[in-house]
């Protein structure tokens, strides 16, 4: 009995510990050229009101310092952080209160294999979410698409929202297309037969959206998510339904940035 009180009493005093450090780690400021960099290379943060900038800055500042950035076979530098962070808080900035179960973002030189090689065949991967083992709480993206991303300002693609995506879709258990938390229950059956619909016009040559969204629901929840994120305007003229429940989902309008919805 005395070691179990004994064992508690010193994990106890080790949240204490790991949530004052973290309240220490939020109150270091941005580094003054992040803001200037995030003008510069995130289209998504140019669009929002100085007040919301700030806010997104302060979003962008708590990620920083939670999740490590890594290279593998390449340096990170400021803009590596300001994108893997944006291609983070972007989803998520509708809600309140919102962190990823993540540690770790790891940057490759170039497109990798299953078994994360970036030379050799089957190179075909730009990004990936771990799912079990060393890699569980870790997410792996090719560092030139990350850029191409946020650089290619008319494509409807960003493959560091896409991974993203996907962390939020997984968070009910199952990465399946249905992010449960975040939709009305009224709601998810509708949202089911809307993907099935469109992935029947894709096959059909009848839509826009990336092909590679027909895979299963799943991906099709994090390319369109893309397509919602970069190309608001395309989405809600060619696709108005789908604009409407992903804007019911992410709670947020990014053609309509200064429209205030309430946060989750």
């Amino acid at each position: 009995m005395l070691i179990l009180i004994g064992v508690v009493v010193l994990l106890a005093g080790w949240l204490i510990w790991r949530n004052r450090q973290q309240k220490r780690q939020d109150l270091i400021p941005l580094p003054t050229n992040y803001p200037q960099l995030l003008q510069d290379n995130v289209p998504y943060y140019r669009s929002l009101s100085n007040d919301k900038k700030k806010l997104f800055e302060d979003r962008i500042n708590h990620f920083l310092h939670h999740i490590r950035i890594e290279g593998i076979g390449t340096t990170v530098d400021d803009i590596d952080k300001v994108l893997v962070a944006s291609s983070a808080i972007i989803p998520i900035f509708g809600f309140s209160d919102w962190y990823y179960p993540l540690t770790d973002v790891l940057l490759y030189e170039d497109r990798f294999n299953e078994a994360y090689e970036t030379s050799g065949d089957g190179r075909n991967i730009l990004g990936m979410v771990g799912e079990g083992g060393a890699l569980k709480s870790a997410m792996v993206l090719s560092k030139p698409a990350l850029h191409e991303g946020f650089a290619n300002e008319t494509s409807k693609g960003n493959t560091g929202i896409h991974e993203f995506v996907h962390l939020l879709d997984k968070v009910d258990g199952a990465t399946d297309g249905l992010p449960e938390y975040l939709l009305d229950k009224s709601h998810i059956k509708p949202w089911l037969q809307l993907i099935h619909k469109s992935i029947d016009d894709i096959k059909a040559n009848h839509s826009d959206i990336n092909p590679y969204g027909i895979t299963n629901e799943a991906e099709f929840f994090a390319v369109v998510s893309e397509y919602f994120f970069k190309r608001p305007d395309l989405l809600h003229e060619k696709h108005p339904e789908l604009f409407t429940r992903l804007e019911e989902i992410f709670h947020q309008n990014p053609s309509e940035p200064t429209k205030e919805l309430n946060p989750l």
